[in-house]
């Protein structure tokens, strides 16, 4: 073990990465950073810390990591980050360290090729287009050379295939140690590599997956550790509600019909018995969805409840999917197939019945729509009670990292959500010139976000600030109806390659949006984090409306009704610090390197009117502001766009 100031001064001007690393350039705030996360393992302690963008705040964690003699689990919040930080960071740091640590990658089992069910596919011969054909062909080619069975490898067969979920494995339908292929398995290698590792990279999904099992003692995927890395820790929030969560959807429920119904071919007699039990419970299904037909997309319980009709069709559920998983117990010795349906039909029954019934004081009942499908869920009210328990549960140093964690300065609000009972807390600038390298535009003359027409003042006001920069822009959307209306609204009116979030997949729009070096994308949700355009391709940062969470989504509902019970402001304690994070995620999209330069445009004008708005302009990073359209077109005329 090395002490603090070692760590501080191997991030430093001597220091072997300032040698070894092209590129590398020190930083106070990285070392304090790195110091503060070394502290924290060794003392098993709970650190937050907000690191501003460009801070290397991946290497300001993982070199006291590495160097700490500790089994370290590091989560990220996508799959496309983790194999950013074990592909190119990590190799990068155990290099300079000369580290001899064993590291894995460990993702979700449906990232995995399952040989079996893919060797399934091939022998159904099922009748497949053109371009699913093709792509089992290089799934079959690919499967013969892989060693980690890693879907990412295999770029030619888009993530959004329909092709990859007959031929991966969900919990549900492993065979586990009976599978015919269990020596090979993909899963089974990458969960053993992680548990012999002294580093293990995931995602947040698989990190709450595995301690929301380990709550409910069924053992471990992930290996015990002595400290749990959280980076874009913001994220936590909201997913450990999903894993907290009790849920069942249509679609679990029909692919256990279908997958009852498949393992009657290969057992005589089996059809006879199963075949009206299958076929009523996905009658039963289809019905269900029909008299939800007209509800809002989600909504609390209680509508289904008030509905004779829907009352009725979830009773009609209920009874034949106990009437199926009775059915099924007398062929579960008969196959280890049938045995895994009616495992999944009990645990699919005993949760139906939970969520249907169960009116705790502790959770919110609420349901979700889809085109063609349902879900129904049970979400814990309080979510600060289960996470405090878990981390307690390890006895590990927890350290939750990210650019936007804080609201003007204060933790609170991240803390009283996870439960964290006055944690360490650090806050490192960017080291960004935003004096100099950006300017925030708040439009004057704007109305009410709330008026029909908001949406074309908002691209009136726009319109000037895209010729002045040449397009080069992200308009970011609080909906995805505003989204729609921008869209047609700029298709006839402007002149640059114009790309629009559900035209093409994220990866492909942002691709082409680099490469087209004036364009303008339109965005809502998922564009506002996570995405990287360094450069001058984007220049613009154009946000709608301050990003409020949506008034009808009944899990906020219901926790605001709680706050306040307990006194508290829900407004001002709860929606507007979330809604503060979030356009800090949709703000941080402008400035990704110390050579850009780029306008942020707010349109809101309850930034100027409201008295909160000061919480938000006072959270993002210290740039110029102006009211004039003048001053942008100033800025832009000072560096012109790069010509074609």
């Amino acid at each position: 073990m090395i002490d603090q100031e070692d760590v501080a001064a191997l991030l430093g001007t001597e220091g072997p990465f300032a040698r070894e690393l092209p590129n590398f350039a020190p930083r106070a705030a990285q070392q304090a950073m790195a110091r503060a996360v070394q502290h924290a393992i060794i003392e098993r302690e709970t650190l937050v810390a907000e690191a501003g963008t460009g801070t290397g705040k991946t290497f300001a964690y993982l070199v006291p990591a590495l160097l700490s003699g500790e089994r370290v689990i590091v989560s990220t919040g996508t799959k496309a980050l983790q194999d950013q930080l074990y592909f190119r960071d990590l190799p990068r740091v155990r290099s300079v360290l000369d580290a001899r640590l064993k590291m894995a990658l460990l993702k979700g089992r449906s990232n995995y090729l399952c040989l079996y069910r893919l060797d399934q596919t091939v022998r159904e011969g099922a009748t497949f287009d053109r371009t699913q054909a093709s792509q089992l062909a290089a799934v079959r080619a690919w499967s013969a050379r892989t060693r980690r069975g890693d879907r990412m490898e295999l770029a030619e067969v888009p993530e959004e295939s329909p092709l990859w979920p007959r031929v991966t494995s969900t919990p549900e339908n492993c065979l586990g140690v009976e599978c015919p292929f269990y020596d090979d398995c993909h899963v089974v290698k990458a969960r053993r590599e992680a548990q012999e590792a002294d580093l293990v990279v995931v995602n947040h999904h698989l990190l709450f997956a595995d301690l929301a099992l380990k709550q409910e003692g069924f053992g471990e995927i992930l290996p015990g550790a002595q400290a749990f890395i959280l980076d874009e820790a913001h994220q936590i929030p909201e997913l450990a509600g999903q894993f907290f969560s009790q849920s069942i959807s249509a679609r679990q429920l029909t692919e256990l019909a279908q997958d009852s119904l498949n393992e009657c071919n290969g057992v005589t007699g089996a059809i006879g018995l199963l075949l009206e039990p299958i076929e009523a419970l996905q009658d039963s299904v289809r019905k269900l969805r029909l008299t939800m037909e007209g509800l809002p997309e989600r909504g609390p319980f209680h509508l289904l409840e008030a509905s004779d009709t829907i009352n009725a069709a979830l009773h009609d559920t209920r009874e034949v999917l106990a009437a199926l998983t009775d059915v099924l117990v007398s062929q579960a010795e008969r196959s280890r197939g049938f045995a895994n349906a009616h495992e999944r039909a009990a645990h699919l029954s005993e949760r139906l019945d939970r969520i249907a019934e169960r009116n705790s004081e502790r959770d919110v009942r609420w349901f979700e729509l889809f085109p063609r499908g349902f879900a129904l869920h049970a979400t814990p009210l309080d979510l600060a009670a289960p996470l405090r328990a878990m981390r307690e549960q390890t006895q590990a140093a927890w350290i939750h990292t990210s650019a936007t964690l804080s609201v003007a300065g204060s933790f609170d609000h991240f803390a009283r959500q996870l439960g964290l009972e006055d944690p360490q807390t650090l806050h490192v600038d960017s080291p960004f010139d935003y004096a100099k390298q950006a300017v925030c535009y708040l439009p004057e003359g704007l109305p009410d976000p709330a008026v029909r027409d908001y949406t074309d003042r908002v691209i009136e006001s726009v319109l000037p600030v895209l010729h002045a920069s040449n397009g080069r822009a992200f308009l970011l959307f609080t909906s995805h109806r505003a989204l729609r209306r921008a869209a047609d609204l700029l298709r006839e009116r402007v002149p640059w390659p114009l790309f629009v979030q559900g035209t093409a997949p994220r990866h492909r729009l942002l691709e082409e949006f680099r490469a087209s070096g004036h364009g303008v994308l339109l965005g809502a949700a998922s564009f506002w984090e996570g995405v990287d355009v360094a450069g001058e391709a984007l220049s613009v940062v154009v946000i709608d409306k301050l990003p409020f969470a949506a008034p009808d989504d009944p899990v906020l509902q219901a926790r605001l009704e709680a706050l306040e019970h307990a006194g508290i402001n829900p407004f001002m304690g709860w929606q507007v610090p979330s809604a503060v994070i979030a356009l800090k995620q949709g703000a941080g999209r402008l400035i990704r390197d110390v050579h850009d330069r780029g306008v942020l445009v707010l349109c809101d004008p309850r930034l100027t009117t409201k008295g909160y708005g000061r919480l938000f302009l006072n959270s993002l990073p210290p740039m110029p502001r102006t009211r004039a359209l003048a001053d942008v077109q100033a800025f832009f005329a000072e560096t012109p766009s790069p010509v074609d």
